[in-house]
């Protein structure tokens, strides 16, 4: 399928400073961006921005970016489905993962996420595609919010909602390991009943098993 990417972009007035939240950003201009020293959920800091700039590269890959002047201070990236997760296993064209979101917490509080998620959507282009995300407890930053694991799930269950995405039952093991770990996702109104029911197949590929 063509990956057709239209930029959007939206201001935000917040406390800490203004910020402009943009994207799907080109290759070019991630690498150009600074990389604010704080966004370390997932690696450190360099090496994060080098793997950003290369998801911005890939026929697929989508970066949103919240940048406060030069640097950038949030993002979230758009990518198909790690090989070695069962969501790949059905080779899907339409099916893309929302792999990645974070904001420094300077920026935390203000609505940030969500327009991330939001210029996220505006893109027409996302109606062809089914978007997931999977959500582990172990990624959440519970010692720098002070929110224990059910908190922080309904701030980032009402993040998600601002992009559309909703809560899906799944038998995966690894989200069926704790609770508060789930499955979400955004269904495109371009999306055609077989693509749905692959999805379906892919969330409960346990069912049959005795």
């Amino acid at each position: 399928m063509d990956h057709v990417k239209t930029y959007n972009a939206m201001e935000i007035k917040h406390k800490n400073g203004n910020i402009i939240v943009e994207g799907p950003i080109s290759q070019d201009e991630m690498a150009k961006l600074e990389f604010h020293e704080h966004l370390t959920a997932f690696r450190i800091p360099n090496q994060q921005h080098k793997a950003l700039v290369k998801i911005a590269g890939l026929p697929e890959g989508r970066i949103i970016i919240a940048r406060n002047g030069n640097e950038i201070v949030g993002y979230a990236t758009y990518i198909y489905p790690d090989p070695l997760e069962r969501w790949s296993e059905g080779n899907m064209e339409n099916l893309i993962e929302l792999g990645a979101i974070e904001v420094i917490p300077k920026f935390r509080g203000g609505g940030v996420g969500k327009a991330i998620l939001k210029v996220s959507m505006m893109d027409d282009a996302m109606e062809d595609y089914i978007i997931l995300t999977t959500e582990y407890y172990w990624h959440w930053d519970l010692k720098g919010t002070q929110l224990n694991v059910w908190e922080y799930r309904k701030v980032m269950e009402k993040m998600m909602n601002a992009g559309g995405l909703e809560y899906f039952a799944t038998d995966d093991p690894e989200i069926s390991s704790h609770p508060a770990n789930c499955l979400m996702a955004r269904i495109g109104n371009r999306v055609s009943q077989d693509s749905v029911q692959q999805f379906d197949r892919l969330r409960f590929m346990n069912r049959y098993i005795y």
